[in-house]
C-alpha cells in the first residue's frame, strides 16, 4: 500500500453497486479511504477550521472554565496532556473540544448530554453543528454502502446510528519545543467508534500501519475527507473490515514549529445497539470472534483504557 484508496463519492448517486463495491473493498483491504466529491462545502470546513483556531488561542484560563471534571471528556474542553494511547507510556501533545449530537427536548438516552459552547466566541456553535450534521449525513451514505457490500438492507444502519452519541471534536496539537520529547501528537491506536470522518488537517503527520508492518504517510488531496473503520464496525463485521492503526507523529521542521489543527467525527451507534458479528461475516475461516456487547458498554470499557473515565 503506497496510499489509501479514493473514492468519488458522486459513484453514490450514478452506480451505487460500484460506489458499495469499491467502499467495501476499500476498507477490507485498508481500513482507511479518502473520499472525494463528497458534497461538504469546502468553505464550511475552512470556517470550522479557522473558529476551532480561535478557540484554541482563547487563555488557558477561559478555556478550562469549559472542562467539566469526571465527565470523560464527553463534552466541552479537555486539556493539553490528558489523554493517552491504549498500552502507551506518555500523554499525547493535544488538547480538544467534544460536541455532541444537539437534542432538542428531552434526551432519548442520558449519554446525549447538552453541549458545552464557549461564550467567547459566538460564530464556534454555529459553524461546528453545521459541519457535525454534513459529517453526520456522509458517514450514513457510506454505511449504507457498506450495509449492501456486507449482504445487509440498504438501510441496515440507519435506526442503528440516528440517535448515536456521535462525536465532533476540534483538535489541537501545539508547536512542539522539546524537539527530544518522548510523547508525540497521538500515539498509535485504533479508533473506538463505528466510522471517523477525518477533515483537515492542513498540516502533515498523519500515518496508516500497513499489513507488512510499515507506517504509510497519508497526503490529504485538496478537499477530500479522510474516512476510516473503527473498532465497533470490525467488531460487527468479525474482522472482515479491519480498524487500522494510526498515529500523528511529531513532524520534522520547520513544519513542528506550527501547531496542527484537524476535525474528526466520530460516529457511533444508538448506545443500546448490540454488537454481535454479522451471520454473513462468520464462515470456517473466519469463526465468530467476539461476543455481544451493547455499544455503551464497549464504549465505557475503552474509555477506560485511555484514561479519559477514571
Amino acid at each position: 500500500m503506497k496510499s489509501i484508496p479514493h473514492i468519488d463519492m458522486s459513484l453514490y448517486d450514478a452506480d451505487f453497486e460500484a460506489f458499495a463495491n469499491l467502499v467495501g473493498e476499500g476498507y477490507e483491504s485498508n481500513g482507511f479511504v479518502a473520499l472525494t466529491q463528497h458534497g461538504v462545502d469546502q468553505q464550511l470546513i475552512d470556517e470550522a477550521l479557522d473558529t476551532c483556531r480561535e478557540l484554541f488561542a482563547l487563555p488557558e484560563q477561559v478555556k478550562k472554565q469549559y472542562h467539566i471534571p469526571g465527565g470523560g471528556g464527553a463534552r466541552g474542553y479537555t486539556p493539553f496532556g490528558t489523554e493517552i494511547a491504549k498500552d502507551a507510556k506518555h500523554v499525547d501533545l493535544k488538547e480538544f473540544w467534544h460536541v455532541g449530537r444537539e437534542i432538542e427536548g428531552e434526551a432519548p438516552y442520558p449519554q446525549l448530554t447538552p453541549n458545552v459552547w464557549p461564550q467567547e466566541l459566538p460564530s464556534f456553535k454555529d459553524k461546528i453543528l453545521q459541519l457535525y450534521r454534513s459529517l453526520d449525513a456522509l458517514g450514513l451514505r457510506v454505511l449504507e454502502a457498506l450495509a449492501v457490500y456486507l449482504q445487509q438492507p440498504r438501510d441496515y444502519f440507519n435506526d442503528k446510528v440516528n440517535l448515536g452519541n456521535s462525536i465532533l471534536r476540534p483538535l489541537h496539537y501545539p508547536p512542539i519545543i522539546d524537539e527530544g520529547t518522548p510523547s508525540v501528537r497521538a500515539g498509535a491506536h485504533e479508533d473506538i467508534n463505528v466510522l471517523t470522518l477525518l477533515v483537515g488537517s492542513r498540516e502533515p503527520g498523519l500515518e496508516v500501519l500497513a499489513k507488512d508492518g510499515s507506517w504509510i504517510p497519508v497526503t490529504i488531496i485538496e478537499g477530500a475527507i479522510i474516512c476510516n473503520v473503527g473498532d465497533m464496525l470490525q467488531r460487527l463485521t468479525n474482522g472482515v473490515l479491519p480498524s487500522t492503526t494510526h498515529r500523528v507523529v511529531n513532524p520534522p521542521a520547520p513544519y513542528s514549529a506550527k501547531s496542527r489543527y484537524s476535525i474528526p467525527f466520530f460516529l457511533h451507534f444508538n448506545p443500546d445497539v448490540m454488537i454481535e458479528p454479522l451471520a454473513s461475516c462468520i464462515s470456517d475461516d473466519n469463526p465468530k470472534r467476539w461476543e455481544a456487547i451493547t455499544a455503551d458498554d464497549y464504549l465505557m470499557e475503552r474509555l477506560r483504557e485511555i484514561g479519559l473515565v477514571k
